[in-house]
């Protein structure tokens, strides 16, 4: 049942809208100033007002300008009634939303009849709002990125690198989204020393590049290859329409920041507390897990100093020692670990 708010200073005009509304099926509550009226809506949430624009205190229109900046009440069809309505007066209710205006004297089904048209109209405005939503939805749910990831990588313009190929150097112009398909790619930086200080190594089928894209910022490192890559390239417009086209993409992109966010402070937190050891023997686990079991890490003395900002002579001894304990294989720069369970190790 529907429930209309009337807001009416007389109290026998009041009570002959409230007689004529009910016998017509609707829960009638009624206010006799336009405080109480305000009130009375906020709490009750009707579905359509019925006010005079002359009430004794609070007038009509502050009434409806009231219930029109609340959020519970901004949505109910409002009906101004009174004997007579100026030019100036309907302007003004128009602009300040009113849905009608019915002036009096009028027949009882005048008054039921514009009732209906509100509430029937606030109704298909509605059920039309959520098809819409739920046809946005639909179309969300029906794309998925995720499983169509390998098509739309093949997508980007492919680059082959060698060995010790920059990709992009630190302060460049962000302009796009990196790839990497096949081969091993680190980043870094270099302190006032030309000390290169390793960010972060990529193996194949990562993403590089998201965290200086999304920041609209210049690139915080260089990316160099450490073997043969390939590596496929997103301009900037291009990833836009791919987060627009494929929603579940930005949770995806949002998960990967992630994990790089928490890698990150696993390491800031080793470099406060773990001793070399251990800080060299995380390194090697984490990227004895990034390749296959049948792979050797390769990986040089100087970039393992870079990635756990140890001595690339402390590095070499620890690496002895590991050896030693038959916790690694060693042959130049390709390191087989061969044993995790010694807590040097893991």
């Amino acid at each position: 049942m529907k429930t209309i708010l009337v807001i009416e200073s007389d109290a026998i005009v009041r009570e002959s809208y409230a007689e004529t509304l009910k016998s017509s099926g609707y829960n009638v509550i009624i206010a006799q100033d336009g405080d109480i009226g305000i009130n009375m809506a906020i709490i009750n949430v009707p579905d359509l007002v019925l006010c005079n624009t002359a009430l004794m205190d609070v007038d009509g229109f502050c009434v409806l300008a009231v219930l029109s900046k609340n959020l519970l009440t901004s949505h109910i069809p409002f009906i101004f009634i009174n004997t007579k309505f100026k030019l100036y007066t309907l302007r003004r209710g128009m602009d300040m939303g009113a849905d009608d205006f019915i002036t009096r004297p009028f027949q009882d089904n005048q008054l039921v009849r514009a009732v209906e048209f509100r509430i029937n109209k606030l109704k298909t405005t509605i059920d039309h709002s959520e098809n819409v939503v739920r046809m946005g939805q639909d179309k969300i749910d029906n794309v998925k990125g995720i499983p169509n990831i390998n098509e739309i990588i093949l997508r980007g313009t492919n680059r082959r690198l060698k060995k010790k190929q920059t990709l992009y150097f630190e302060n460049d112009h962000t302009q796009g989204l990196y790839f990497l398909d096949e081969g091993c790619l680190k980043t870094f930086r270099l302190n006032s020393n030309g000390r290169e200080l390793i960010t972060n190594l990529y193996h194949a089928k990562s993403f590089i590049g998201l965290g200086s894209l999304l920041l609209e910022d210049t690139l915080a490192d260089t990316a160099e290859a450490m073997q043969n890559c390939s590596v496929y390239f997103f301009p900037k417009r291009t990833v836009l329409e791919l987060l627009i086209d494929y929603p579940d993409l930005n949770q995806y992109f949002i998960k990967i920041l992630s994990m790089h966010l928490r890698q990150k402070e696993d390491e800031l937190i080793d470099m406060a507390y773990e001793s070399v050891t251990k800080r060299l023997s995380k390194v090697l686990v984490r990227l004895n897990e990034s390749t296959s079991p049948i792979d050797h890490i390769a990986v040089t003395r100087y970039d393992l100093a870079g990635l756990t900002g140890i001595a690339t002579e402390t590095v070499s001894r620890i690496l002895s020692d590991f050896k030693h304990q038959n916790l690694i294989e060693k042959s130049g720069s390709h390191i087989h670990i061969i044993h995790t369970g010694n807590h040097q190790i893991k």
